[in-house]
């Protein structure tokens, strides 16, 4: 059995795996990087265009980022977090436009609206709560509102029409949304790592094993999945950033910190516009209210998208139950995750969460009329010939121990990292992608922390990131310099907004 020797493996070929291999391949090109992917191409499960939301979340207008508290006001907490996040990851694919890293931007982040839109009297009055909690901050403060139809007639047109007049409505927009195909922005960064010699890309390979030796290395066996052929990779780190693929890695690693994690996955459809008509009439992001008892990725929004350079419109998208840790993998996914440490949290979940079980195969059984008129509530004039349904991804949510009821369901990401800092994995979903910078920036810190507190790394870190080491949401003077910065490298300031306005 062959051995070879790197100093870094990153199991899975998607987003995070690609950001975190090029940013340590930025802080120092001598190392050894080897990306392992079991299918035979890059970025084609959970970064694929289809498979991503790809809004460049930041916050604008989903609205589950925003919750109402029990007082009735709203918490604007961890939209400020993901905003500043997201301004986070713009920083750093500006510094690999400017040096020629990745491609002409258009190719990969075009600027569109966020709106956000609602009707019926109780949730005009929570988005409006939401809009005044969020606009006195600098980061929000481009955010616009009305309750004006004729104003939203010029704002959504396609989801205005035929509307009654008399329905209390309210939509909030931002202009400097951003849309992006996360799959060509992973395929370019791969791209740009493969041209140099100390990086080596193995797909269609499948890991099947990890142990750690005496003095800290892993020794990681993959299996070609071609011929068969089984090689050990000797690696000084590992990143399983493998999407739902991470949790059985995770648990086979072994390492304690990984212990009572278990996974609940969930996964989508769309319904997507065939008929270029239609798509060219709506060219923003509109996302409305979750139902009762959805989970936070089937928050349905009308999508305008630019998938692999075309434009497309998507509705959704419609969540439903699977046992399936990964789009392209096996429904004995959900039960082979069942271990002693994680069956309690697991079982848990599953007694406090029936009403989100009932929800989700309710969703599953839904006809395509069924769906079609979902998406008449935001477009009346949807005709059912006009959408056709395609499978969007799939996103296992964490499930973790808590003392109190044996576990919790938490829709969010988390890096978990041995105590040496020899192993680090990504799990959850939401708002994933988006934030993936910040996460592998977080990854580097707890992993290399001698190195990351070296004046070399953090010279660079600050040239790539400008705003390294500081708070993006405390600082409004840093936030507005780096922000036009950004928005100009990237081709996005040509629709930006006007200061705090609202449409009376």
């Amino acid at each position: 059995m062959s051995l070879k020797k790197v100093d870094v493996l990153l199991v899975g070929a998607g987003v995070m795996s690609a950001t975190l291999g090029k940013l340590l391949a930025q802080l120092d090109p001598s190392l050894k990087i080897m990306m392992v992917e079991r299918l035979s191409k890059v970025a084609h499960e959970s970064s694929h265009g289809l498979n991503n939301a790809g809004t460049g979340h930041a916050g604008y207008c989903e609205l589950n980022y925003t919750p109402q508290l029990a007082d009735g006001s709203v918490d604007i907490s961890r939209a400020l977090a993901i905003n500043a996040a997201y301004e986070v990851s713009l920083q750093f694919w500006s510094y690999l436009v400017e040096n020629g890293v990745l491609p002409a931007p258009e190719k990969f982040i075009n600027p569109i609206f966020h709106q956000s839109f609602v009707w019926g009297e109780q949730n005009v009055a929570f988005l409006r709560k939401r809009y005044e909690a969020l606009r006195s901050h600098h980061l929000f403060e481009e955010m616009e509102y009305s309750e004006d139809h004729a104003v939203l007639r010029q704002w959504m047109p396609l989801v205005m029409e035929h509307r009654d007049p008399g329905q209390a409505v309210a939509a909030t927009q931002v202009k400097q949304g951003t849309d992006v195909d996360f799959g060509v922005l992973t395929r370019r960064l791969v791209k740009a790592m493969a041209v140099h010699p100390t990086f080596d890309l193995e797909l269609g390979h499948t890991i099947t094993g990890l142990k750690q030796y005496p003095d800290g290395r892993w020794h990681v066996r993959i299996k070609d999945n071609h011929t068969g052929h089984n090689k050990t990779i000797d690696a000084g780190f590992v990143f399983l950033g493998a999407g739902g693929g991470a949790l059985p890695l995770l648990q086979k690693s072994g390492i304690p910190e990984g212990r009572g994690y278990g996974g609940f996955p969930v996964s989508g459809q769309w319904l997507i516009c065939k008929n270029p008509d239609v798509v060219k009439r709506h060219s923003s992001k509109v996302y409305g209210k979750a139902a009762t008892g959805a989970p936070p990725m089937s928050v349905p929004h009308l999508d305008a998208r630019f998938i692999d350079g075309q434009p497309a419109l998507l509705f959704g998208p419609f969540a439903s139950i699977t046992t399936r840790f990964l789009k392209q993998g096996s429904v004995l996914d959900l039960f082979a995750s069942l271990k002693s440490g994680n069956l309690k949290p697991m079982l848990a979940v599953a007694r406090d969460n029936l009403e989100l079980t009932r929800y989700l195969v309710t969703e599953a059984f839904r006809s395509h009329k069924d769906r079609v008129a979902s998406l008449q509530e935001f477009y009346a004039d949807a005709k059912v010939k006009d959408w056709e349904l395609a499978s969007a991804g799939l996103r296992v949510q964490i499930i973790k121990g808590c003392d109190i009821d044996g576990g919790r369901l938490e829709f969010g990401t988390e890096i978990v990292t041995a105590k040496d800092g020899t192993l680090a994995a990504l799990l959850g979903a939401s708002p994933g992608a988006s934030t993936s910078v910040q996460a592998m920036i977080e990854v580097i810190e707890r992993c290399f922390k001698s190195r990351v507190k070296s004046a070399d790394w953090q010279r660079k870190l600050k040239l790539m990131i400008p705003s390294y080491g500081e708070s993006l949401d405390e600082n409004d003077v840093l936030l507005h310099a780096v922000r036009e910065k950004t928005l100009a490298v990237l081709g996005l300031e040509r629709r930006k907004g006007k200061t705090g306005k609202v449409a009376k």
